[in-house]
């Protein structure tokens, strides 16, 4: 047995190369909670985001939300669980309603200002017109070109009308609303800091925008594999000397032979 040198493999890996700086910027106002996406606009946002995170290994990811305000709801980090859990953790009413792209876009473009990667990127997800905050969207669109940051914008919601549950003195009702997307504004934001505007209008839609942008941003990651093998033959060869003595010991002594 110990002639046939029995081992033990181990697989080290080793990731070497350059991810993304990655934004997740989320429009959390109340008309995100419109149902023309299941469960609704807000959930199926969260939903793709978390799956994009978890196709990313490699990358630094951050998440800005923003309605009436923008919030860093996490900051970039290669900690996918912490940035998991944060966006689980988001949900209608964190901050003043409204939908203020350019505060949620300037937000978004000081987490990554200040970053080393050769490649930052956006993704600005919104279900509506710019109506607030305290910075117009083309200076933020500047601000990004600025620091070579590239926007790829999303706006989400059917065509037409969508229900949404509204709060009323009776209660929590449905109401039905227009849907009213900026697509002009989107699409000068996307295309003058080298990305692209998507258009969702349902849930499959949304997902395979996500995959897209996944396919256009690779990170430059190479892993290299480093095999270490562990003998295990000694105890094998302790075992037959021991075996050998004794077999020796025994054949002058107990198992002694007489002429």
């Amino acid at each position: 047995m110990a002639l046939a040198r029995p081992q033990t493999k181990n697989d080290l890996q080793q990731t070497n190369g350059e991810g993304v700086d990655i934004v997740l910027c989320l429009d959390v106002s109340g008309s995100m909670t419109a149902q023309d996406f299941k469960p609704n606009r807000l959930e199926a946002a969260k939903e793709v985001a978390a799956d994009f995170v978890g196709r990313r290994t490699a990358d630094r990811i951050g998440v800005v939300i923003f309605a009436g305000e923008s919030f860093t709801q996490c900051p970039i980090t290669t900690d996918h669980n912490v940035l998991l859990a944060a966006i689980e953790n988001i949900h209608n009413g964190l901050l003043e309603d409204g939908t203020a792209i350019g505060s949620g876009l300037g937000t978004s473009v000081d987490r990554l200002r200040t970053s080393k990667s050769k490649s930052k990127i956006i993704i600005l997800l919104t279900d509506g017109e710019n109506n607030g905050g305290l910075i117009d969207p083309k200076t933020a669109k500047e601000i990004a070109k600025t620091f070579g940051i590239k926007v790829y914008t999303i706006g989400v919601g059917t065509d037409g009308y969508a229900q949404q549950p509204v709060n009323t003195p009776m209660g929590i009702q449905m109401q039905t609303t227009k849907v009213t997307i900026d697509e002009k504004l989107l699409q000068e934001i996307a295309s003058e800091t080298g990305g692209r505007y998507f258009r969702a209008k349902d849930n499959d839609g949304l997902s395979k925008i996500y995959t897209e942008i996944d396919n256009l941003e690779k990170s430059k990651v190479e892993i290299s594999t480093l095999s270490r093998y562990t003998e295990k033959f000694f105890p094998f060869v302790i075992a037959a000397l021991a075996f050998l003595l004794l077999e020796m010991l025994f054949r002058y002594t107990i198992f002694r032979k007489f002429p």
